[in-house]
């Protein structure tokens, strides 16, 4: 298209394991960037980096940063959203947000494209992505959803360490390097809370996703049950979570059971499925195909398998979800969004 519309995109955070896919994927997708602006913090303020085969300069997220930019993809941590989204508001961006600081604003619609897209046209600036784990969770419900309604979901993970960031990777290849050679682990980042503990990591399972909240729950678990609600704009829906963070680099995998309010048939659950947008089934015991993180990583789907009625409850459906966390989990969840806007803008 000769006559494009073209954008000026700042992605703060450019230097982060989110932030370095999102800049990878604007250029895979050839989005129709004019000017790019890559931000980050003081202490990464300088790191170069390349897009469409020219080195950019990482800068200091400030403010004034923002002046004349359109879209502004934002994951750098919730303070520093809270601190400047505000400011690339004011200064007329879009901003689409990967942190926990705008999810459950009333006013900012937090959207996953092939769940409820409709809802970025009610933005009033700024577009939330939710949780990582939450995306591939309602995007495999979704489909279920519409066609028979949702009771109740009972949802464990098992979460990559990237979900964490570039430092929980680094720490886990360490430990697992020292556990093999026999040497102390010293865990120092997992898991992420307001308590000194660490935990290791390397051959083992840590029940605690981020901080743990008044009524036993992580805040991982809650974001989980709070987003989907909100994404699903459904009130009534019963979802309890356990969040686990496990060893792995990417790929996040979920054991989901479900309560159908009415009644189903396998072979139409399957279909659904393999029909929907942005997902992929991968459900073939028999051979013994099922999804994989490790058959996840680098690609953008949501994959659905194992699965099997419950044996108790003739309505609920038992059934197995992987995702990249840093692709549809973040990155890929932030660009389609951008995607969409600048579609709606040509």
């Amino acid at each position: 298209m000769t006559n494009q519309k073209r954008f000026n995109v700042a992605v703060v955070g450019a230097t982060g394991a989110v932030g370095g896919q999102i800049v990878k994927l604007l250029e895979q997708r050839q989005f129709p960037v004019n000017t790019l602006k890559l931000l980050s913090s003081a202490r990464s303020a300088g790191t170069k980096l390349s897009f469409n085969g020219q080195e950019f300069a990482v800068e200091e997220a400030k403010p004034e940063s923002f002046e004349g930019v359109d879209i502004a993809l934002f994951s750098a941590g919730g303070d520093v959203s809270k601190a400047l989204a505000a400011a690339a508001v004011e200064r007329g961006a879009v901003c689409i947000d990967n942190t926990n600081a705008f999810r459950m604003d009333p006013d900012t619609p937090l959207v996953v494209p092939e769940v409820n897209i409709e809802k970025i046209k009610e933005h009033q600036g700024i577009i939330a992505n939710p949780n990582c784990s939450t995306i591939q969770m309602v995007a495999a419900l979704k489909p279920l959803y519409d066609r028979y309604g949702i009771s109740k979901v009972i949802v464990s993970t098992y979460q990559a360490v990237s979900g964490a960031g570039s430092r929980a990777i680094d720490e886990l290849l360490r430990q697992t390097k020292a556990a093999l050679e026999g040497t102390d682990v010293n865990p120092d980042i997992l898991p992420v809370g307001s308590l000194p503990v660490k935990h290791q990591i390397a051959f083992n399972a840590i029940p605690q996703i981020d901080k743990f909240q008044d009524n036993g729950f992580t805040l991982e678990e809650m974001k989980m049950i709070r987003e989907t609600k909100k994404i699903l704009d459904d009130e009534d829906i019963q979802l309890t979570a356990t969040c686990v963070r496990i060893p792995v680099v990417s790929g996040h995998s979920e054991s989901l059971y479900v309560e159908l309010k009415e009644d189903f048939q396998m072979d139409e659950v399957r279909q659904m499925l393999a029909d929907a947008p942005g997902l992929t089934l991968v459900d073939d015991p028999e051979s013994q195909q099922y999804p994989l993180a490790t058959e996840s990583a680098g690609k953008p789907d949501v994959f659905v398998g194992r699965l099997r009625r419950d044996l108790y409850e003739p309505r609920a459906l038992n059934m197995w979800v992987v995702s990249d966390n840093l692709m549809k989990g973040a990155a890929w969840n932030a660009v389609q969004i951008a995607e969409y806007i600048a579609a709606e803008r040509q």
